[in-house]
């Protein structure tokens, strides 16, 4: 069982259970040492005066705060640890809001709560079972590890989750940060918007999170495993160009077009193939794909591309 990184007591109203604090995801991400090329040598990063170019020790590091180039306030690392939170030793829960209320925006960490010993389960399960007869998250801020968190916490399945969140002030206005939104005026046709709806419709899908994977993750993998097998990996490149707005209407049109069309099988014939030799072939019958495609979508693409055209397509473009 995974260790609890912090525990104390959940408390709402008069009501309160002891509970313990757990991380709910993991990186996967593969993690690489800095060698010197050419040696197995290990490079490490050092404290280094940038005027003198000598090695600080720990020690002698104080921290500044930049009021102009060159000028500084300097602050000890003690007068920061004074005013640092101590640890929080309850999660007091100071009201609940509708769950979709809170903008997916804030969301920071998840963490999984859970009661602390048998005895708090009937407590713990009270507040998981209220808060998901509700629909609502209780909103509640603590300290761990010298910061203070804002905190929502909410029933998910069998278990309670606690989401540190960014405070207001944190979260970036849009209209400053991007180039080029569209501004109020801008006018969309009407047949236009109508047949973006119907092609949201028709690739509605159930959401399932098991179906997806970091695909990048997995070719950083296949290439150290490869280069430990001494093997050469080559990737086509590929580019998707933009949708031109003179031809929205059109390529709206074909993607309903072949979405409506039954998904043809895919041609038994290429299960033998690698995913580099389906790129290849994807390529020759110039078939639309990316990069980032699993080898199970190349396969479908191309077997739908070169199987024989069955029925007729069950949609009419719209005009």
């Amino acid at each position: 069982m995974a260790r609890a990184m912090w525990s104390g007591t959940l408390s709402f109203g008069l009501v309160t259970v002891p509970v313990a604090l757990y991380s709910a995801t993991e990186d996967h991400a593969v993690r690489f040492r800095q060698l010197q090329r050419g040696t197995s040598d290990r490079v490490r990063n050092q404290r280094v005066n940038e005027r003198t170019g000598e090695e600080v020790p720990y020690a002698d590091v104080v921290k500044g705060y930049e009021l102009s180039e060159g000028e500084y306030v300097v602050i000890e690392p003690h007068e920061l640890d004074d005013l640092a939170p101590g640890r929080s030793r309850t999660i007091e829960i100071i009201g609940f809001v509708e769950l979709g209320q809170v903008e997916p925006i804030l969301f920071d960490k998840t963490y999984y709560l859970g009661p602390k010993g048998k005895e708090y389960t009937k407590v713990y399960a009270l507040l998981r079972e209220a808060l998901a007869r509700t629909g609502k998250a209780g909103i509640a801020k603590f300290s761990m590890r010298g910061r203070e968190y804002l905190t929502a916490v909410h029933a998910e399945g069998d278990t309670l989750t606690l989401h540190t969140m960014h405070f207001a002030d944190e979260v970036r206005d849009p209209h400053q940060e991007v180039d080029n939104l569209p501004e109020a005026d801008v006018t969309v046709q009407e047949r236009e918007l109508k047949a973006a709806e119907q092609l949201v419709e028709m690739l509605a899908m159930d959401w399932d999170p098991k179906a997806y994977r970091d695909e990048y993750e997995d070719r950083v993998r296949e290439l150290v495993e490869a280069k430990v097998e001494g093997k050469e990996i080559v990737r086509p490149e590929s580019t998707v160009a933009a949708t031109n707005v003179v031809d929205l209407m059109d390529a709206l049109n074909r993607s309903m077009a072949a979405a409506g069309v039954g998904a043809k099988p895919a041609d038994p014939g290429l299960d033998g193939l690698t995913k580099a030799q389906l790129y290849e072939k994807a390529s020759e019958l110039k078939i639309p794909h990316r990069s980032t495609m699993t080898r199970d979508e190349l396969q479908q693409a191309v077997g739908q591309a070169t199987a024989p055209a069955k029925g007729k397509r069950r949609l009419k473009a719209v005009s």
